[in-house]
């Protein structure tokens, strides 16, 4: 059996490339640079502004791996884009980089090099179909390695010719470049010209060699040598018998690893397959169309119309009543010293849900609190407080989001199948007859608003007929519940859909169930997704109103604690003595189990619920923690959020779409004076916005559409004369920032054509300089050029032709430009007019969307810090994966309900497979997971911390059976 090979190669290629690019440039051009730095700063502040504008774009894409995705991409389309504009200006010229030719090989190369290796993999492919190599020839190779491969030999042909030129030499020629830059006698072309023709000098006369190697190298008729083309040619010949050997004689087919060492190599290379976190502000991601759709589509045909609560309690009874086998669950009330957990919103990002689940799986903790550490014991139940996947539910997101990490954190028994429908729940393991038997963690799952987006379907599927969430049984038949635990302890769990509210076939269950079983002294917890107690105040408008009248006229005070989730922070509100009596004790958000983190100091520190006060005992993380990570908007919105380049450089192409060209603005940069040059900058971007109001359909309506959007993006809870306040100056920065780019662009390109560097040979310009001098400084010695076009049908010379057209955008947009200028609009065809604005946009969007995100970051961060608005729109767009945290609670012997908050602040980003764990799997392969001291599968790479080490105790209570509360060791904000 053969091992896999690790294919590295184009990664390091490109590597080593830019490492010898470095050394050449560090070696000979510095002093080069020096001796002839161009004076003109002009020139150089425009080089400088754009490759700073390059560099800003591309920031969020540097330091990813070399792979077939957006990033990847990104960066070569940058690259592209950045090179045709450098290649215009005159700024390398002094330094002897002649970008012209350089180019004009790179195309060369880089097609020849496409045609010579897709003609040698379909020969190899054909070979193996007929069984002439090995078998393992029929992997086919990626054609992105291709790409990338001929990218790096071109690359690697352009920077010989930069140093050593592709003179051809003979016994009596001198070596170097025709047209070189550099002077006889200088520094550099000394060391150059000496290295390159010591080396090639290795190669010999033609006649030195045989008939083969002088036709193949030298021609048919010549005694030349063309250093670059030979150079080309080894490069594919190393490839081809790299290729050859390693599919078909290589080290790994004839010297194959044992069992063993591969199965070593497997655990060592594997990783676990954990998803990024949701990208909100993606304008290229299906998953957030659909989820938008979605819920357009619950909202506005199943909300009043279907529920599946409804027809949860239909399926169990009649229209008088459910059976109450199918809701209540009084399992767990003979047990005597009983611990649970509670967490919420999960389905995010991998790296945060399985730290939770992680936390979750431990058979204990070691809880650190300032002064000591409490050893705390896994929770015999696990309560999930809904949204447990994003953005939304789906087989999809539920299997990757959510239950992945839970089953690589606590791994499910192993007859557990994956596609199995539970019919008859409870699914108990062989030799246990009853859930009271059954000495394992069990879990009970409430939906939140995202489970809903598809009216429920996924959540039933998923959880009502599954049985196993990793390993944790789950015996939980409907979306709503009931359970019964030791010491008069109760728990509801309570399915409030869309409405943020009970249904009247679940108040009927529970109000029934409280009147039957729930005894005067019982405590009750209720547990809902959404914290209404929070929302409410905050948003000013009451909601829950069944679930009100639940608690305060059918519980009556014996409400001890709401807990909830959908609110992606910590915080508890407990009681303040007052007039009014309590209805609930204490108030407890939680929904740190995985997903984006949400501030904290927007909800102030006291708020009114139920009709009394409550004060804010705990917050994680603290009030200045929360206000100081919301700085994040304007530094990294777009580093969080490149997906958002889409929406943004589209939003600004349309407001300055109607404007391009700006013919007139020589008189800009006229004046001599910094005062004066503001001044005239500041008339032309008037005299822009002017025209787009008076003169403009496009611009001024993509214009009007953004305020309306805008005013209506602020949240009702300000007045509406704020929101358009708030609107209006959201989109006049905007505005404003998107025609100075767009006249600082057109300054750019007018200075360009002013002093003929662009629009001077139309729009093949770069095609036809190269073949001015092709045949003077490529010399081809055995005529493959001529070859290769005959064969190809003239394809090959077009290929290149247009190739060059397409990469000189700079050019086609100038040439456009100034034919607009001279003639009107009205002499461009529809297709010029197409390929302009195109060549327009592709610019455009790289000045635009730094300044976008930065307009739209500043924006969210102003409001969240000063006018608390947009909690959850200035939260999402950070993708914070740290500060998780869940629930532990414990029922004491005497009845109290002791309360642990454990926490992480940050979240390991990369997980080896823990040593610990792989032992006890192959000593103990039956074994339940939950029975194994490392039942954990991944643990913290060593150069992060495992969140089993780092957790931590940030909120510890204790709610006495008598009423009375008693705080033992409050944290209060000292995160």
């Amino acid at each position: 059996m053969a091992a896999a090979y690790p294919h590295n190669h184009s990664r390091h290629a490109v590597i080593m490339v830019v490492v010898g690019c470095l050394f050449f440039i560090s070696s000979d051009s510095i002093y080069t640079l020096i001796q002839k730095l161009d004076n003109n700063m002009k020139w150089w502040l425009m080089t400088t502004c754009l490759v700073g504008f390059f560099y800003i774009f591309a920031s969020p894409f540097w330091g990813k791996t070399i792979t077939p995705n957006y990033s990847n991409f990104s960066i070569w389309y940058i690259i592209c884009l950045l090179v045709a504009a450098l290649y215009h200006l005159p700024n390398f010229q002094p330094m002897g980089v002649d970008m012209r030719m350089n180019l004009s090989l790179f195309f060369t190369t880089f097609i020849s090099s496409i045609f010579i290796l897709t003609v040698f993999h379909l020969i190899f492919l054909g070979l193996w179909y007929i069984r002439l190599v090995s078998p393992a020839a029929g992997r086919r190779p990626k054609i992105l390695t291709i790409l990338q491969n001929c990218t790096v030999i071109s690359i690697a042909c352009c920077v010989f010719y930069s140093m050593c030129g592709n003179y051809a030499l003979n016994e009596s020629s001198t070596f170097g470049r025709k047209d070189s830059l550099w002077k006889t006698g200088e520094r550099s072309e000394l060391l150059v010209k000496d290295e390159c023709k010591s080396w090639f000098a290795q190669v010999g006369p033609a006649r030195d060699h045989s008939l083969l190697f002088k036709w193949t190298v030298f021609g048919e008729s010549s005694d030349e040598l063309s250093p670059i083309y030979t150079l080309w040619a080894t490069f594919i010949g190393l490839y081809i018998a790299n290729f050859v050997v390693e599919r078909s004689t290589g080290w790994a087919l004839t010297h194959p690893l044992s069992a063993e060492e591969i199965e070593r190599l497997k655990d060592e290379q594997r990783k676990p397959k954990f998803l990024d976190m949701v990208p909100w502000y993606s304008g290229t991601s299906a998953d957030l169309f659909k989820t938008a759709f979605d819920l357009l589509v619950s909202v506005t045909v199943f909300m009043g119309r279907f529920d599946m609560r409804m027809m949860q309690a239909a399926m169990n009874g009649t229209r008088d009543g459910a059976k109450q086998e199918d809701f209540l669950y009084d399992h767990f009330r003979e047990k005597d010293d009983f611990w649970f957990d509670f967490v919420a919103d999960t389905g995010d990002g991998g790296n945060s849900s399985y730290s939770v689940a992680r936390l979750l799986a431990q058979p204990s903790l070691d809880g650190r609190t300032k002064d000591s550490s409490i050893k705390l014991p896994r929770g015999d139940l696990l309560l999930i407080g809904g949204d447990l996947a994003y953005p939304y539910p789906s087989p999809d997101t539920y299997e990757k989001r959510f239950f992945y990490p839970f089953e690589e954190a606590l791994r499910p028994p192993s007859w557990y199948k994956e596609e199995h429908i539970a019919i008859n729940k409870p699914e108990l393991p062989v030799g246990v007859s009853d859930l009271k038997q059954y000495d394992g963690p069990q879990c009970f799952v409430i939906p939140g608003n995202h489970d809903w987006f598809d009216g429920l379907q996924t959540f039933m599927r998923y959880i009502c007929h599954k049985s196993w969430l990793g390993g944790w049984l789950m015996p939980q038949k409907k979306s709503y519940f009931a359970l019964q635990l030791p010491k008069g302890w109760w728990v509801f769990g309570l399915d409030l859909a869309l409405h943020s509210d009970i249904d009247s076939y679940q108040f009927k269950f529970f109000s029934e169930l409280i009147s039957d079983k729930v005894k005067e002294n019982d405590s009750v917890i209720v547990m809902t997704h959404a914290p209404n107690w929070i929302l409410d105040y905050y948003w000013n408008e009451p909601s829950g109103k069944n679930v009100s009248h639940l608690i305060r006229d059918h519980l009556v005070g014996r409400c001890k604690l709401r807990i909830a989730g959908d609110l992606h922070h910590y915080m508890r509100h407990s009681y303040v003595q007052s007039e009014n009596p309590a209805v609930v004790q204490h108030l407890l958000v939680n929904g740190c189990g995985g997903a984006f983190l949400h501030p904290t100091h927007v909800f102030g520190n006291l708020i009114e619920a139920h009709d009394a006060t409550y004060e804010t005992k705990a917050a994680y993380p603290s009030f200045l923690d929360s206000r100081g990570i919301a700085w994040g908007n304007i530094l990294k919105f777009r580093k969080k959020n490149w997906q958002f380049d889409f929406i943004g450089g589209s939003i600004y192409f349309i407001l300055t779409f109607s404007m391009f060209p700006l013919c007139k603005l020589d008189h800009i940069l006229q004046d001599d004076t910094i005062s004066g040059l503001v001044k005239n900058l500041v008339s032309a971007i008037w005299d822009a916005f002017m025209y787009m109001v008076g003169e403009s359909y496009v611009s001024s309506i993509g214009a009007l559409i953004l305020l309306v959007a805008a005013i209506l993006f602020v949240p009702p809870k300000v007045s509406k004369k704020k929101r358009i306040i708030i609107g209006v100056l959201h989109v006049s920065a905007h505005l404003l920032s998107a025609l100075g780019l767009m006249l600082l662009m057109e300054l750019c390109v007018q200075s360009c054509i002013s002093n003929n560097l662009l629009a001077t040979s139309g729009y093949h310009s770069l095609y036809n300089w190269y073949r001015t001098v092709e045949s003077e400084h490529f010399p081809d010695p055995t005529g493959l050029w001529a070859r290769i076009e005959q064969w190809t049908f003239g394809l090959y010379p077009a290929c290149i032709k247009y190739l060059m057209s397409a990469f000189d955008v700079p050019e086609v947009m100038a040439v456009t430009r100034t034919k607009i200028c001279k003639n009107g609009m009205v002499s461009l065809s529809r297709g010029g007019a197409v390929i302009y604005y195109a060549s327009v946009f592709l610019y455009f969007s790289v000045l635009s969307t730094p300044a976008v995100s930065l307009v739209f970051g500043s924006y969210l961060y102003f409001c969240i810090n000063w006018l608390h608005l947009h909690f959850d729109e200035a939260f999402s767009s950070l993708r914070i994966a740290n500060y998780k945290s869940f629930t532990r609670f414990h029922i004491k012997e005497d009845g109290d309900l002791e309360v642990f908050t454990l926490a992480v602040d940050k979240v390991p980003k990369k997980w080896k497979v823990d040593s610990h764990w792989q032992n006890e799997s192959r000593e103990q392969e039956h074994q339940l997971s939950h029975e194994r001291q490392y039942p954990s599968k991944w643990i913290a790479n060593p150069l992060d911390r495992d969140p089993v080490e780092m957790v931590q105790i940030v909120d510890h209570f204790v709610i006495q059976k008598d009423e009375a509360v008693e705080n033992v060791a409050v944290a209060e904000n000292h995160h």
